[in-house]
Parts: C-alpha cells; sequence; structure tokens
C-alpha cells in the first residue's frame, strides 16, 4: 500500500507517467499502460469511466461512415439496375456492420460485455501523444506514447478490420446467389475504401472528433440538394411525385433527414429538450423549402424571363 503523503517527482511533459511498483516505489517516467492516463502528479492511474454521449456518437458516426459508403457502392456501381434487385446487398452491408459492432464491443474491456471502460478526453491533443513526447534539458527523447483516449482511438480500427473481414465472407457468396454477381463492384470499392477509412482515423480522428456533428450536417444538407436536383423539376406536382411516390427517391431522402437529424443530436446533445426537440422537427424544412421555391430558381424559368 503507497503512503497517501507520499510524494514522486512530475514527469516531464503532458503524458508522461509513472506506474506503481509497490510500497512508495514508482517506476521511471514513461508510457502508462493501455487503459490507464496520467493524473496531475504524472501517476498512472486506470481508466473507470464509461464513453459520454458525445462518445457514443462519434462511434456511432464512424461506423456510419463505413455503412454509408458501402450502400453508395452498390447503388453507384449498379446505377441502371432495379433498386428491388440490390436489396439483399444493402440488408448483407448492414447486419455485417451491425456484426462487426457487436463482436468490436466484446473485444474491449470489459471483455464479453458490451459495456465499454473508456478514459475521458479533455483536449485536441489527447489524440495526438505520439507528437508531444518530450525531450528534457533537449537531450534524449523521453517516449510516452500511448492511446490517451482509450480505447476510442483503436476500437474504430478493430471494427473496420471486423467490417471488411465479415463483407469477404458473406457478400461474395450473396451477390453470386441472389444478385447474379451485381455485387462485385461494391466488393472492390470497399477493399480500397476501408483501408482509407483507416488512415483517416490513424491522422484526423482528433479533428474528426471535434467536427463530426457540423461536418455532418452541412454535408447532408449539400447532399440532400445535389440528389433533389436530379429528380424531376417541371413542376410541383412532378417534383413531389418523383421524390415521395419514388422508393429509391423516398429512402434517399429520409436517410438525409436522419443524418441531418443525426448531426444535430451529436451537436447539441439534447441537453435542452425544450429547445433541442423544435430544433430537429425542423429537419425536413430545406426540403420542404427547396420544393416550394422550384418556380423561382429552376433554370428553365429563368431564361423565360429573359
Amino acid at each position: 500500500m503507497a503512503d497517501p503523503t507520499f510524494t514522486v517527482e512530475r514527469c516531464p511533459g503532458l503524458y508522461c507517467g509513472r506506474i506503481l511498483l509497490g510500497g512508495n516505489n514508482y517506476s521511471e517516467c514513461g508510457a502508462c499502460p493501455r487503459g490507464y492516463q496520467p493524473n496531475e502528479q504524472s501517476l498512472c492511474l486506470a481508466c473507470d469511466s464509461e464513453p459520454t454521449f458525445y462518445d457514443w456518437m462519434y462511434l456511432a458516426f464512424m461506423a456510419l461512415l463505413s455503412l454509408i459508403l458501402h450502400w453508395f457502392f452498390i447503388d453507384y456501381t449498379n446505377r441502371n439496375k432495379t433498386a428491388k434487385s440490390l436489396i439483399p446487398l444493402h440488408v448483407s452491408a448492414l447486419l455485417e456492420s451491425v456484426v462487426a459492432a457487436i463482436l468490436t464491443l466484446l473485444l474491449v474491456e470489459p471483455y464479453g460485455s458490451l459495456r465499454v471502460r473508456s478514459c475521458p478526453v479533455t483536449k485536441l491533443s489527447d489524440w495526438y501523444s505520439m507528437l508531444l513526447n518530450p525531450q528534457p534539458n533537449y537531450a534524449q527523447k523521453l517516449y510516452c506514447t500511448q492511446e490517451i483516449v482509450y480505447p476510442l482511438y483503436t476500437i474504430v480500427m478493430i471494427y473496420y478490420a471486423f467490417s471488411l473481414l465479415l463483407m469477404m465472407l458473406f457478400r461474395p457468396a450473396i451477390s453470386y446467389k441472389f444478385t447474379q454477381r451485381r455485387g462485385t463492384k461494391s466488393i472492390y470499392a470497399a477493399l480500397y475504401f476501408h483501408p482509407i477509412l483507416i488512415v483517416l482515423q490513424a491522422v484526423l480522428s482528433g479533428l474528426l472528433y471535434y467536427f463530426f456533428s457540423y461536418m455532418v450536417i452541412v454535408v447532408s444538407l449539400i447532399t440532400s440538394v445535389i440528389h433533389l436536383c436530379g429528380c424531376d423539376l417541371k413542376s410541383y406536382s412532378s417534383v413531389t411525385k418523383d421524390i415521395f411516390l419514388n422508393g429509391r427517391n423516398l429512402t434517399i431522402l429520409v436517410g438525409h433527414w436522419f443524418l441531418h437529424a443525426f448531426g444535430i443530436i451529436s451537436l447539441t446533445q439534447l441537453t435542452q429538450l425544450e429547445i433541442h426537440l423544435p430544433i430537429l422537427a425542423l429537419v425536413p424544412f430545406p426540403t420542404l423549402f427547396f420544393i416550394l421555391t422550384i418556380q423561382f430558381s429552376h433554370p428553365s424559368h429563368l431564361e423565360d424571363v429573359h
């Protein structure tokens, strides 16, 4: 048992710490074990908290990112095919992502449970401890690289690895048996974008953590407008019919609404329900505004005026 009145010299740098060896004996300054964080006295303490609501939203965003890319490439590489013929591929991508998420949660501490033990995130530099190794007196560098944001950094990579593995195990058979090999190109696309996502997580995870909610709101709004521009815009009735009575267009539109709401929820964290719930009710407003202003903004109508 360590003496609570015993003090040790603080380690240099933000993320170097000492490990209790027994009694009042501590290790030299260095990286804390995985799942530990140095406190203000540079003592490595085990993290015993759980991910915050915002942490879960970040993990959900990274999981949705790969799922949406799967769905996009399934649709994009089969643009001349009917939407119904691609349903098995879309369902397969969804099930692969769900199973990958469950397996990932089971393999992080506490093992075999869907609960997650995590370390709190306090600032951007927590994601980049490898860039902050101190060099006392400009002499030998002290390497204290560790996963300060445990397990938010590695859990996403584990999920992507499982997602890629499950896709390679099941998607080719589903593509061959149910869709006449229509999923081949989307499988090849996934073999490219999964490694890209892993590199993205490795390099830009800290920035994504703090800005993903803004990105989701802006990108979902822009892509929604791009999709609506591809519909029949001749009149109010034609655009309404093409958007709301076409199964594919309606599914894509509802997906954009979901992402827009997801971004708002992650940004506000619903801390004030009396304010944030009415904001969520306005999610369909950009679409309605687009439809109502077609008569004023369509290029052909502007040419008529000239």
